[in-house]
């Protein structure tokens, strides 16, 4: 089964950047710089895939996901994504929390699908 809101899985390992925010009340351009930063991300070297949800209460998850550690210190620095980074500090976001996990293993279910 394939499902466009699940990220294609790879052969571990790789590495996960698990950002977790809760949004300030209030588009401010939100939305526009989050699909300029998805395609920016997806033309990475090292770009695997994307998962990204949020609750009505403006809290959300976003999983990126990268073949190494260099691919994701290449996103952590692009010029674009540092000036995203710094509005969503000013505009955006009451908080957030970043994790970055090297995938060890991934699988599937439910059995049989």
């Amino acid at each position: 089964m394939t499902d466009p809101q699940f990220a294609k899985r790879f052969d571990p390992p790789y590495f996960a950047v698990i950002f977790s925010s809760k949004r300030k009340p209030g588009d401010h351009g939100y939305q526009l710089v989050a699909q300029r930063m998805e395609e920016l991300a997806r033309a990475m070297p090292g770009f695997l895939g994307i998962e990204s949800t949020r609750g009505d209460d403006g809290f959300g998850i976003t999983v990126s996901y990268w073949r190494d550690e260099t691919a994701v210190s290449g996103w952590r620095e692009h010029a674009e994504h540092l000036l995203a980074q710094a509005r969503g500090k000013r505009d955006w976001y009451e908080h957030y929390e970043i994790r970055v996990a090297k995938v060890e293993r991934a699988y599937s279910g439910p059995e049989g699908r």
